[in-house]
């Protein structure tokens, strides 16, 4: 693998305007050493996949906390997908309820963080994804 940095797109989709969870996980991530774009609060799926794209991301982290992640987290897989970022991990963090998760895998979702989980858990996840690819 190259001396690349692991390259990581945190995002809040929707009307929530709740960001200090995002803002913590970015941080932490940016401690262990990856390069962090944080996007800010309300973007729509097509200025997050947008966003993936250009930045050429490795990974996206959702952060959302308005129950709309049904909606919103299949519509940016599929938008990165149409733009072929396949290979791109989309982990979402927030309040999902448990019987949502299995389904928001199907959909694409490489994993859910809800609260509680550690940054480290976090890191290490996305360490372990990202340089398997």
């Amino acid at each position: 693998m190259s001396d690349r940095k692991i390259r990581v797109l945190v995002a809040k989709p929707g009307l929530d305007g709740h960001d200090r969870g995002a803002k913590v996980i970015a941080r932490a991530l940016r401690d262990a050493g990856m390069e962090v774009i944080y996007t800010g609060l309300r973007q729509t799926p097509e200025m997050i996949a947008a966003a993936a794209l250009q930045e050429d991301v490795d990974a996206v982290g959702i952060s959302i906390l308005s129950g709309a992640h049904n909606t919103l987290c299949p519509r940016i897989v599929e938008l990165l997908h149409e733009n072929g970022m396949n290979d791109t991990l989309v982990l979402v963090g927030g309040i999902v309820p448990q019987e949502d998760i299995a389904d928001l895998k199907k959909l694409g979702v490489s994993e859910v963080f809800l609260p509680g989980t550690s940054t480290e858990d976090i890191v290490s996840f996305i360490n372990s994804h990202v340089r398997k690819a």
